[in-house]
């Protein structure tokens, strides 16, 4: 069985080649892809499992929300942190449009936190990881990754080395996207030195 580093990593190189190269087209492709294996199966109407399928149907809910050992995270913290990023990267800063989560998700989702985990403790990862609704966070991934997929769809040649503005990246931290601490406002810095492509 192919590993995932044997997968990605080929796909990943001949992506940055395509944008590095404006092949808008192949980039898509292959950003498709990509977006596809870590995505539910049923985004891409696709018979093959994906990754994340593999994820929710071979673990239980106990190891969703155990933390291994201090040195790691919680499989739902990872889940989270991946679909905020993608959340605030995709659709605040690529489309210039409303992220997906808002008061309605949070509620579903029963958590307060809206930024993407960064600065959180031990102890506030384990208390996230057991109070947020497994089910809806599946749900939250999902639309997250069609939204994606939609705005992937639409890129065209002149947004690959479209910069973003600063009122952009403001809005990340109204939104809480991010919040203040050290370990979290240092991604505005790395969002804001980056294009649609690199």
């Amino acid at each position: 069985m192919i590993s995932v580093s044997q997968y990605w990593n080929p796909k990943q190189a001949l992506l940055k080649q395509a944008l590095k190269e404006g092949q808008i087209e192949e980039a898509k492709t292959l950003l498709h892809t990509l977006h596809s294996a870590v995505h539910s199966s049923e985004i891409y109407e696709t018979q093959d499992s994906s990754y994340m399928d593999e994820i929710w149907e071979d673990l239980n809910e106990k190891a969703f929300r155990t933390m291994p050992s201090i040195k790691d995270v919680t499989i739902a913290w990872n889940i989270w942190h991946i679909t905020r990023i993608e959340d605030i990267t995709a659709n605040l800063l690529i489309a210039d449009t409303e992220q997906i989560l808002n008061d309605e998700w949070l509620e579903k989702l029963n958590t307060l936190v809206k930024d993407t985990g960064n600065a959180m403790s031990d102890e506030e990862i384990i208390s996230f990881s057991n109070e947020i609704n497994l089910k809806e966070l599946q749900n939250y991934r999902n639309s997250v990754g069609v939204r994606t997929k939609e705005i992937i769809e639409n890129l065209n040649q002149e947004d690959l080395k479209r910069k973003f503005r600063q009122a952009q990246i403001s809005r990340i931290l109204t939104d809480g996207g991010v919040t203040e601490h050290p370990k979290s406002i240092w991604l505005l810095d790395f969002w804001r030195k980056k294009t649609v492509a690199v």
